[in-house]
């Protein structure tokens, strides 16, 4: 689109997670006028770490925040995979993509801090939560539950896995419980029983339990995730410290130990959950982004870093299309084929013995739904 086009073009973001403050910093930068609804009054991320790929940091680094993420971030040079026990399995580099060839290790409420802090002032607005949407075909209305009504251009629904974007326009699509359970804790390096020894990700795999050792150095801390089948699918399951540690019996002596001094009240504990893939992503006024379009579970880590691949192929497809219209058919065809393998592939993170044991002759992908 030419540059009259866009400075012209209204832009409506529906959530400020990664996929819609990625796509607000990226889809500025060509000049439309962007605003971003949060339904929080506050923008921050529970939960622990998480791995900025080098695509994502590529991305960064062209819209000119990077020295902003890796200000709050630690660089991996590699990533390892062993047993329960301590044994190696696996040790690979990281992918890499141009001139980029580290993850940054990064815990989720400092990116997303710091991913706001590089949006323009007035840009975001909190306090509003989506209670319905109206397609027009050549824009869209808004209507939050505070009362406040908005006209745009184009929106963009990066409203998470329970999207209401998603529901209202585009498909039935509900959650669908994975199977797992995700405990998820963030512990100073001092009382990690020296499982911090360096800035890089480790995975331990025992079975029907994997334990992600995700150091965070820069704030001398640990990201510490168990994830376990389980066939609760209650979304905030009751589970206790024994149950957990029930599951780690064989692990390294020091995930036991980081596991047994764990504050559990300051533990993260959800039921784990995606979205089957989505057929249809867009009108030619309203496109969906991130979890929205493409939840998945987070074997591959590839969540928040396919939230903002899609930021950037958005804001691609707008600065070279013809038409709005145009730009959301190409945004799609570059990254659906994509986000279904990530997907896919994502949910393949134990074995038949394992699935079997938990659910027998069943699928956890599909038993249950929120």
């Amino acid at each position: 689109m030419n540059t009259s086009d866009l400075k012209n073009l209204n832009i409506a973001i529906v959530g400020a997670g990664y996929g819609g403050a990625a796509a607000a910093k990226a889809l500025s930068l060509l000049g439309a006028n962007v605003n971003v609804y949060e339904q929080a009054t506050e923008v921050r991320e529970v939960g622990a770490g998480i791995g900025l790929r080098p695509s994502s940091m590529a991305a960064f680094r062209q819209w000119g925040i990077f020295d902003a993420i890796a200000a709050v971030s630690s660089a991996s040079d590699y990533f390892e995979i062993l047993s329960a026990g301590g044994d190696p399995i696996m040790k690979d580099t990281w992918p890499e993509f141009g001139n980029e060839k580290n993850t940054y290790l990064i815990h989720r409420n400092d990116f997303i801090e710091a991913l706001v802090s590089t949006l323009p002032d007035g840009m975001l607005h909190l306090g509003h939560k989506l209670e319905s949407i109206e397609d027009k075909g050549d824009g869209a209305t808004l209507t939050f539950t505070n009362g406040t009504t908005v006209e745009a251009d184009l929106v963009v629904g990066a409203d998470g896995i329970k999207s209401t974007v998603r529901k209202q326009l585009f498909s039935d699509q509900v959650p669908q419980f994975a199977g797992e359970h995700a405990y998820r804790a963030v512990v100073d390096a001092d009382a990690a029983h020296g499982l911090v020894v360096d800035d890089n990700l480790r995975m331990y795999i025992g079975k029907g339990t994997k334990v992600y050792v995700l150091p965070l150095r820069h704030r001398d801390q640990l990201s510490f995730d168990v994830t376990v089948l389980n066939p609760d699918s209650t979304w905030t399951p009751e589970v206790s410290q024994e149950d957990m540690l029930a599951t780690l019996e064989g692990f390294d002596e020091r995930i036991v130990n980081t596991a047994r001094d764990l504050d559990w009240a300051k533990v993260s504990i959800r039921a784990v959950y995606d979205i089957d893939p989505v057929d249809t992503w867009h009108s030619d006024a309203v496109v969906l982004l991130g979890d929205a379009a493409h939840s998945m579970c987070h074997h591959q880590g590839q969540g928040a870093n396919s939230a903002i691949l899609d930021a950037g192929a958005l804001a691609d497809a707008l600065r070279d299309a013809g038409s709005v219209k145009e730009a959301l058919v190409e945004y799609k065809a570059a990254r659906k084929p994509v986000t279904d393998e990530l997907q896919r592939i994502s949910r393949q993170g134990w074995t038949e013995d394992e699935l079997n044991d938990v659910f027998p002759g069943q699928k956890p992908a599909t038993q249950s739904q929120v």
